[in-house]
């Protein structure tokens, strides 16, 4: 059975989501995950659960021992190019996903060339170093027109996200130096759980925007304190 017969056999996969997930504007989106570790890895894995059909993944890394329980990688998937694993279980999930998978560091040049014509940018940013998170904003504000970035150190989770990204003055505000951040990989302490929940605080956010609300522009989740906030 192919994707199309499996979609045909199930129409109703989407049916609990639809008055959540607009069917329509989610089919005219073109999301793309850049960083598919602790949280992007679970961030793809939720927008092929949702049926996102343009996806398009970048991560240069592989599967490593470390990434078994905090990123809940697989044992088969010991070396395997990060990207390749999650898009594999992305198919599983929505077949009919037209997945592009780039196993290597985003560029300023990617920038130019994402999406579809006549499709939204959806962008999910997902990595561990504030340059590349400079990196990613800058190539990708002006073609986007949706924006989030998932931050997490141990059990404490931020999540920014923009509905304008062109015009946006904030993001920029948080974007510190390298001498500035704490010393390691903000994932060098972290949870799968922790990283669940901070995919699904920006999917949140993305369906809200695919909705027409208002986003959150900075959010701010301790599960140590059970405290969320939202940072005016």
């Amino acid at each position: 059975m192919n994707a199309i017969e499996m979609l045909a056999a199930h129409p109703d996969r989407d049916i609990r989501q639809r008055e959540i997930v607009p069917p329509e504007k989610l089919a005219g989106c073109y999301v793309v995950v850049v960083g598919v570790g602790a949280i992007g890895r679970q961030v793809a894995l939720q927008l092929a659960a949702v049926g996102a059909a343009s996806l398009e993944l970048f991560d240069h890394d592989t599967v490593g021992v470390e990434n078994l329980a905090s990123q809940a990688y697989w044992p088969q998937d010991l070396t395997r190019p990060k990207v390749d694993a999650t898009a594999d279980i992305c198919r599983l999930i929505y077949p009919q996903v037209r997945l592009i998978a780039h196993p290597t560091r985003f560029r300023r040049s990617f920038g130019r060339s994402l999406g579809d014509a006549g499709k939204d940018v959806a962008v999910f940013c997902c990595v561990d170093s504030i340059t590349t998170r400079g990196l990613v904003w800058e190539s990708v504000r002006d073609r986007a027109r949706f924006f989030a970035d998932g931050r997490m150190n141990a059990e404490v989770i931020r999540v920014l996200a923009s509905d304008r990204p062109g015009s946006d003055p904030y993001y920029a505000t948080t974007l510190f130096s390298e001498e500035q951040a704490l010393v390691g990989s903000c994932t060098a302490r972290s949870t799968v759980y922790t990283a669940c929940i901070a995919a699904g605080l920006m999917l949140g956010q993305f369906t809200r925007w695919l909705r027409g609300l208002p986003v959150e522009r900075d959010l701010l989740l301790n599960l140590l304190s059970m405290e969320l906030m939202a940072v005016q």
